[in-house]
This record gives structure tokens, sequence and C-alpha cells, in this order.
């Protein structure tokens, strides 16, 4: 039997997973399945209207899933029922790996993970509601990957239909080498379809990756910030196909074509609140390239004028947009352990 090729999604990364990116992705090949940034849900939530937007207003027909962040499983079956009512989401994920402080804090996100009763109670109530399919993302645990295995047995037990591991734990947040012998392990042994994120942050890593997990997907999501040809050039990898490599100059039109999508879709009162939204981006866009110095002018930036005369002295050249980013403890860190 001839293997599958692996399914390519974008993760859900709070604040920057949002419809202008998403379009400027899909110009450029995109994923083949989208994830929302979390729904945040409480007592007093609603669904919030810019997400609910990025779902019904994607310039596609590719699958999208709503993430849902939270702990009480009324408010979760309440809110699952308002996105449902409101969109065709493709189903429903919920996340049980942020490592945010403000999140965990809330027993919500990462910190679920010291909570399994809760999770198997979220999911029995969540699963009877869903008329598409419920996943979860989550990390290898919250202190140490030796919690993985109990964690295992409950989400083999769940009446879910997949499974996404950040092969990260809570603790180690970003910062971190993943453990995709963690990943390879869920692999095996579930009985739905595990999803590998984590450090996959160009075409050798989303490479590695699949090679040691064998995951029947793989979710990116800061490389695809960087790099939004990556899911282009990997399904090329993987058909043995030529892989495009993008110059300098395409980073530079995909930069100010971003922030023409952001200015259209947003609400700002002046242009410097515009250029600091556009700084959410380049910190991972610019990673790599000129020493660190594009970065640098970019974050010092405050109009538009000055933003794009950074771009043309750095980006408006023919040479090859780097394929690794800057492995910097910070926003990249430890991919260059994951190697084929």
């Amino acid at each position: 039997m001839v293997s599958q090729p692996p399914t390519l999604s974008l993760a859900p990364m709070q604040d920057v997973s949002v419809l202008p990116l998403w379009r400027c992705l899909e110009r450029r090949g995109g994923p083949d399945l989208y994830v929302t940034e979390y729904f945040r849900v409480h007592r007093d939530s609603h669904p919030e209207k810019a997400i609910l937007r990025s779902i019904t207003e994607m310039p596609s027909s590719k699958p999208v899933i709503a993430q849902m962040i939270g702990n009480d499983p009324e408010h979760l079956v309440r809110t699952t029922r308002l996105i449902q009512a409101a969109t065709d989401c493709a189903g429903i994920d919920l996340n049980l790996g942020c490592p945010a402080p403000k999140v965990c804090g809330k027993a919500a996100g990462g910190a679920l993970l010291r909570d399994p009763e809760l999770i198997r109670h979220i999911a029995y109530e969540l699963r009877p509601v869903i008329r598409g399919t419920l996943t979860l993302k989550t990390r290898i645990g919250f202190e140490s990957p030796d919690e993985f295995d109990a964690l295992l047995d409950l989400f083999a037990s769940l009446p879910i239909d997949g499974l996404a591991i950040h092969g990260r734990t809570v603790r180690e947040k970003y910062q971190s080498p993943v453990h995709p012998d963690c990943i390879a392990r869920a692999v095996e042994t579930l009985p739905f379809p595990v999803v590998a994120n984590g450090n996959i942050v160009s075409v050798e890593t989303a490479l590695a990756m699949h090679q040691q997990t064998r995951a029947s997907g793989l979710m990116i999501g800061r490389g695809a910030i960087r790099n939004p040809w990556i899911f282009a050039q990997v399904k090329a990898a993987l058909s043995g196909s030529e892989i495009q490599i993008p110059t300098l100059r395409d980073l530079r039109d995909y930069l100010i074509e971003l922030g023409e999508e952001i200015q259209e879709e947003g609400d700002f009162d002046n242009e410097t609140q515009l250029v600091h939204r556009l700084k959410k981006f380049t910190n991972y866009i610019a990673s790599g390239i000129g020493e660190g110095q594009l970065n640098e002018e970019l974050r010092r930036a405050t109009s538009l004028r000055e933003f794009r005369a950074s771009c043309d002295r750095y980006l408006d050249g023919d040479l090859p947009f780097p394929a690794d980013p800057a492995d910097d403890g910070k926003l990249f860190c430890g991919f260059r352990e994951l190697t084929l």
C-alpha cells in the first residue's frame, strides 16, 4: 500500500493566525487545512466576530477548524453551538497546550493537562453537539515528558477524531528542541490520526518530523509566518517535484502585501498603530536576514514610509530567501536538532 502524504495545516497562533495572513498564504499555495486562533470561552464570552469572519470570509473552499480555549464544559458547549450556527466550520478543536502564564493561571490551555478528568468531562460533553470533527491540540506534558504515557491512555479513551501534538511540555514553552519520539509513540498507539507540531520551520525540518514520527499530518506555525511558501515547498519535496525558492524581493512583496491586507482589515486610528500591528509578524518574517539589522529597523519604524524603506534596503534583490531562520533562543529555538 502506498502511504499517503501528510496533511499540512496552519497552526492556531493568537493574534497572527488571522484572515489577512490566510489570504497571503493562499496566494502562495497555502496549507490543506486552517485552524483559527482560539475563541476565548468563559461565563460571559461570545465568539469573537473577527475570528468568525476568518471562517466565513476565507477565500477558498479549504476546511477551517475553530479552536476554543476554556475549562467550563457548559460554556464550551454553548460556544460550540454559537460557532456552528454562525459558520460552516469543519470541526472544533480544544486547546490543551497554550503555555502563556495568563492562560495557565486561569486553569485553561496547557494547565488542563494537570486535570485529566476535566478533559474527559469536556470531551464527552462536546462530542454530541459537534457536527464535524472533535480534535484536541496538546503538549506532551505540563512539567515533564514523563507525563506523556498517562496522557496517551487518556486520549485513547476519549471520543475524539484526532490529536495535534506540539512536541514540547508546557514548561518548555518554545525554548527547547522538540521530542519527536513522543509524537511517534502517539502515532503507534492511538486509534485516530495524529498531527505533529513544533519546530517545523523549513522543508528539511518538515521532512525530518515526518520521517521520525510518521504522523498523518504536519502542523506549521511560526515557520509559515516567516515563509508563506513553505506549504508548497513541502508538498513539492514530498512528491519529488522541484522546490521553488523565493527571492528576497518575493519576501519584500509578501511583507508589503500583508501590510495592505492588515490595513484593509483593521480599524486603526493612525499609521503608527498599523505599523505596530505589523511588527507582530515581522519579528518572525525578518528572522535570519541581514544579521538582525532588518528586524531592528522594522522594530523602530513608526510610519509606513520607514517600514517600506527598510524592506527596500534589505530585500530589493534576487538573492534566495534563506531557508532557515535565526536560531535565537527566543522566536526560533532548537530546530536544528530536528534533522534527517
